[in-house]
């Protein structure tokens, strides 16, 4: 299976291409973007071995992330999707994990809660009516805002790979 394609009224969610990896190295080499993900922006060797795993998820899985696209104009403002990162992290992500980022250019203009839910409606047919999750760093408010926007509610807070960490579910 391949990404399908979302439409928004602003956004193109698809499939990564090998024209897309200039954009995605220089998003996840930008330290705005890893501020709260890592801290550390990607090599073009990590960014690489990125882009590679997203076609073996939705291979293997059946789901994975999508490259997002502005319509006007093609530019690739980012990139969200489902996963199962075989986490070592507790309380485990028993359910169908969320994740997203944006290049800073992006940011602000409402097209992460235009693509995520998007997403949402794809995932809920995909996986059937059922709980979401995703774990986002204390710090990155934007971020948790987004969330209890879709309906995330916390559950928890811990760590993981020794990072502050906020644990939520978004409820069928």
């Amino acid at each position: 299976m391949s990404a399908p394609v979302l439409e928004t009224e602003r956004l193109i969610l698809r499939g990564h291409r090998l024209s897309d990896f200039d954009a995605l190295f220089a998003m996840w080499a930008d330290p705005e973007v890893v501020r709260f993900i890592s801290g550390k922006p990607s090599t073009r060797e990590e960014s690489w071995g990125r882009m590679l795993r997203y076609p073996g998820m939705w291979a293997l899985l059946g789901y994975g992330f999508w490259a997002i696209e502005e319509k006007q104009g093609g530019a690739l403002i980012g990139e969200a999707g489902f996963a199962d990162f075989q986490r070592e992290i507790s309380p485990a992500l028993d359910a169908p994990e969320m994740g997203w980022a944006l290049s800073p250019a992006a940011q602000g203009k409402g097209y992460g809660l235009e693509a995520l839910k998007a997403m949402i409606g794809w995932g809920e047919g995909h996986f059937g009516r059922r709980d979401f999750a995703c774990i986002i760093a204390p710090e990155n408010a934007a971020s948790i805002r987004l969330a209890q926007r879709l309906g995330f509610v916390e559950i928890a807070r811990g760590a993981y790979k020794t990072q502050p960490t906020v644990f939520f579910r978004r409820p069928a």
